[in-house]
């Protein structure tokens, strides 16, 4: 997935300007919309904290978990889990070859398209579909490469139109389908992007992101919902981590914490996690808790505008893969849930939009 750990290349289901300085759409509907990191739930659990959205590769799932307790055990305890998705045995997603196609699954991320709540979701051994939440139904779907590590999409974003972009990153490529046109639509448009990994639609700016290993980079998006066109507008170097090797993007998300300040997006690499001021052009380490969020190998970064709560993913040794991890660390304040006999790469707060 980068060139630090990660399914970047499974072999087999198993297992420049630079400038450092001081996320059922009902689930997050009910929730008061609040800006304080005052505490007073369970266990010292901001009033208000959102769902957690997991990529679960160990049980080949993804999961959305409630925020309410530390420690997740849907084995033990199912009431945990509030939704799950597996497309395996599902005769919606039979043509994309699940059993093949669905292995590590990697990203997992909740928008809203036309007043539906969807999660669009990607395997590294080639599965890509966005699900409608809760019913499962699938919006849109196929398979890239099934079974192999040739293209190893990570993730994808959904454009107002209804098509979907999707970033290949040993195919070193990001694909836009014509999703629009039906649930099996096949044709695209693409254009080449080393070690890509992570995509935003910036509506404010109408623009495609796209993070890969070296760049983050922009697409304009032409021509027509059936037959879409990308352009690439824009590039801006990654921050460089150690000498002599690539800067290793990996995760891309819209920063939400900046009510009336809008045009930062989150930025992971294999050394440390940014901000990427879209309007300046820099990258920038002044937010806050940036101390503990900044560190190695951090394959999923967001925050909760209501509660000021970031959360981040970073593998954990003595796993099956050197990717994955039971822990879901959670910054301002610092706390963290457990996943027991979790595999996870990627958490998200369940925040549609």
């Amino acid at each position: 997935m980068s060139t630090v750990p990660g399914p970047s290349r499974p072999a087999r289901p198993s297992r420049r300007a630079v400038v450092i300085g001081a996320a059922g759409a009902g689930i997050a509907a009910a929730l008061p919309v609040t800006r304080a990191h005052a505490t007073g739930g369970d266990h010292g659990i901001p009033v208000g904290t959102p769902p957690v959205l997991l990529t679960e590769q160990a049980s080949r799932r993804l999961l959305v978990l409630d925020p309410r307790r530390r420690v997740w055990d849907p084995a033990a305890d199912p009431s945990a889990v509030r939704w799950e998705f597996s497309p395996v045995g599902d005769a919606r997603y039979k043509d994309l070859l699940p059993d093949v196609s669905w292995v590590y699954p990697c990203e997992a991320k909740v928008r809203l398209h036309r007043r539906r709540a969807y999660v669009l979701t990607t395997a590294s051994f080639g599965f890509v579909a966005v699900v409608e939440h809760p019913t499962g139904r699938r919006y849109w779907g196929t398979a890239i490469g099934p079974g192999d590590d040739l293209f190893n999409p990570h993730s994808a974003e959904i454009l107002p139109d209804g098509n979907v972009a999707v970033a290949c990153s040993t195919g070193a490529r990001v694909r836009l389908y014509a999703a629009s046109q039906g649930p099996r639509a096949t044709r695209y448009a693409e254009a080449e992007l080393k070690g890509a990994h992570g995509l935003h639609w910036d509506g404010a700016l109408g623009v495609l992101w796209a993070l890969g290993d070296d760049e983050l980079v922009t697409y304009e998006v032409s021509g027509t919902a059936a037959r879409p066109a990308l352009r690439r507008t824009s590039a801006i170097g990654l921050p460089v981590g150690t000498p002599g090797k690539t800067p290793g993007g990996h995760d891309l998300f819209p920063v939400r914490e900046r009510p009336g300040r809008p045009g930062r997006l989150w930025v992971t690499t294999s050394a440390a996690v940014f901000q990427y001021e879209t309007k300046s052009r820099v990258f920038v380490r002044d937010f806050a808790g940036a101390a503990e969020i900044s560190r190695k190998s951090v394959k999923a970064v967001g925050d909760d505008p209501r509660t000021g709560q970031v959360l981040t993913t970073v593998p954990e040794g003595g796993l099956e893969e050197t990717w994955w991890t039971t822990t879901v660390s959670v910054h301002r304040p610092e706390a963290a849930y457990k996943l027991v006999n979790g595999g996870i790469y990627k958490a998200r707060w369940w925040l549609p939009g």
